[in-house]
């Protein structure tokens, strides 16, 4: 591995404690590289990190101020996600010549294998576990058949397993399938999958990247080192992607969900076509799947075209496509209690993903939103309720700020409900729910303040709705 190399003898900076940070320390470990472990948190206790983490028990560990001798013996520093880039650490540690990179970086280091790397706003984890299912039947199928192309499968990334933690299982013919964010992209320099996605592009974040460009140029970090040999598939209907495909030295392949193109993946009516040199293909019907709502079209057409330009047959990829079922918290049917269909969508934490939601739903509609402020708009949201919400349940920072855009919209000021917790604004939706109604949960923000993270705003909201009395 020539490339892990250029690590040995150089002492390395990891920056933060969380997931993605152990994971990062303990692959370093593994290869006996000397690493110092820095949280900025000084209200965490070094013995129980160390408890919490064994393989770290011989690792320097520093919390709190960051000293600047640190700074003097460091050449490269780790940043977990989290970590924003223009920290004043960081700063001074750019300014010191010390190279910044991300868990992502540090991982395709060990990478052995082809990788194929999904971003965008919305619909990246369920494009991820989409792709990383095609993969794995296509893997498993050319096992039985006695075909070597592909030797195991990884799915890693922002979906939640740190690339760090699984990279070292990787072999000449393993593929690994990565959700990335641009908090991720912001720390990239050689990273430079087979075949990259850039599914959309809409404003989310701005509280860290602060200006649109800034977002729109981490996200298209993932082709930055794509050349000819690789491809990058970008939606059609995304003018600053339609843009960026003559910008990018990479093949780039289109998807569109509103019109035929000559050539790539498109809709019409119901039918996912695949054109290509001339032919076209249908790859399945959308009744045949069991996502629902346009925006998951455009899920299972970006994975479909990764998995085409990657070689994999149209009919292992048709296959995987109809047997998948919707990802945890993304518009996840919960549960039917009195005819009031409850569906979880803690994961949309933008007004675009939770638009996406609300077009999904066939239903009249009770609507929980609100949480954490990302600086977000909520304008085109509740435009696009287009007469399907019954009751606007709103809680978290947010809410006022969202109640009063909603009232200025147009919005009937007597079905907006402020609620003080989830399980308050989950009674509200079922008290006036009548059979044939939909309760969504869909905040369009992000959950930290009320919750650890969406994971476990989703987790509660589907254990208060399976609970509820008939």
């Amino acid at each position: 591995m020539e490339k892990v190399l250029q690590l040995e003898g150089k002492k390395i900076l990891v920056f933060g404690t969380g997931l993605s940070g152990i994971a990062a320390a303990e692959l370093l470990i593994r290869h006996g590289i000397s690493i110092i472990l820095y949280d900025g948190n000084d209200k965490q206790k070094e013995e129980d990190i160390r408890q919490k983490f064994p393989k770290l028990k011989n690792t320097e560990i520093i919390l709190g101020a960051l000293p600047k001798s640190v700074m003097e013996e460091c050449e490269i520093a780790v940043l977990s996600p989290g970590v924003p880039t223009d920290l004043e650490e960081v700063k001074q540690m750019r300014g010191k010549g010390i190279h910044i990179w991300g868990e992502i970086e540090l991982a395709y280091i060990f990478e052995r294998g082809k990788v194929l790397a999904v971003t965008g706003t919305n619909g990246k984890t369920t494009t991820t576990s989409l792709l990383g299912e095609i993969m794995k039947h296509a893997a498993l199928e050319a096992e039985n058949a006695g075909d070597t192309g592909i030797s195991k499968v990884e799915v890693v990334g922002n979906i939640g397993i740190p690339y760090t933690s699984v990279v070292e299982n990787t072999d000449e013919r393993s593929v690994t399938v990565a959700e990335i964010s641009s908090f991720q992209l912001e720390t990239v320099h050689t990273f430079c999958p087979q075949v990259s996605a850039i599914l959309n592009i809409t404003p989310d974040h701005l509280n860290r990247h602060h200006t649109m460009e800034a977002y729109t140029q981490a996200k298209m970090q993932i082709a930055a080192n794509q050349g000819r040999g690789q491809v990058c598939v970008l939606n059609y209907e995304d003018l600053a992607l339609r843009e960026f495909a003559g910008k990018t030295e990479a093949q780039t392949v289109f998807f569109s969900s509103r019109q035929k193109l000559p050539q790539g993946m498109y809709l019409d009516g119901e039918e996912i076509i695949w054109a290509w040199g001339g032919a076209e293909t249908s790859v399945c019907n959308t009744g045949q799947l069991q996502l629902i709502g346009k925006h998951n079209y455009e899920n299972v057409m970006a994975a479909a075209a990764m998995a085409i330009m990657y070689g994999v047959p149209l009919e292992k990829i048709r296959e995987a496509l109809i047997r998948f079922t919707a990802v945890a918290h993304r518009i996840e049917y919960v549960v039917t209690k009195r005819g009031v269909r409850f569906y979880n969508d803690s994961k949309g934490t933008n007004p675009d993903a939770a638009i996406q939601a609300i077009r999904a739903m066939k239903w009249p509609t009770l609507l929980i939103g609100g949480g954490y402020d990302k600086d977000s708009e909520y304008e085109d949201w509740i435009q696009a309720f287009d007469g399907k919400v019954r009751k606007f349940v709103l809680l978290g920072a947010t809410r006022e700020k969202i109640r009063d855009t909603a009232i200025r919209l147009g919005f009937p000021e007597k079905d907006i409900i402020l609620a003080g917790s989830l399980r308050e604004a989950i009674d509200i939706c079922y008290e006036n729910a009548v059979s044939g109604d939909a309760v969504l949960l869909s905040p369009a923000c992000a959950s930290w303040g009320m919750f650890d993270n969406y994971e476990q705003r989703g987790d509660m909201f589907k254990e208060m709705a399976r609970t509820l009395k008939e």
